[in-house]
């Protein structure tokens, strides 16, 4: 299992972002789409961003949404490995 047990907030908010875009990380990884090193910067980013609550908030009411807000510093990364 691929985690990040010195920024656990951050690796499951960047997780919860990806999973509104489609994209399965840790397969991401397996699949040789995503290296362990840019997503450790993925994941790094998204613990250095000021928006946290903000996010928190959007990802509790994102329910069937298809497309990560754009307040988010780690959206273009994710949706580059959108399946579609």
């Amino acid at each position: 299992m691929i985690g990040y047990t010195d920024a656990p907030r951050a690796w499951w908010m960047t997780r919860g972002m990806a999973r509104v875009a489609g994209v399965n990380l840790p397969q991401a990884v397996i699949d040789g789409w995503l290296t362990r090193e840019e997503l450790a910067t993925i994941v790094a980013r998204c613990e250095g961003c000021t928006c946290l609550s903000r996010c928190d908030s959007w990802l509790a009411g994102s329910g069937a949404s298809k497309r990560m807000p754009e307040f988010c510093p780690n959206k273009s990364s994710i949706e580059a490995l959108c399946p579609n």
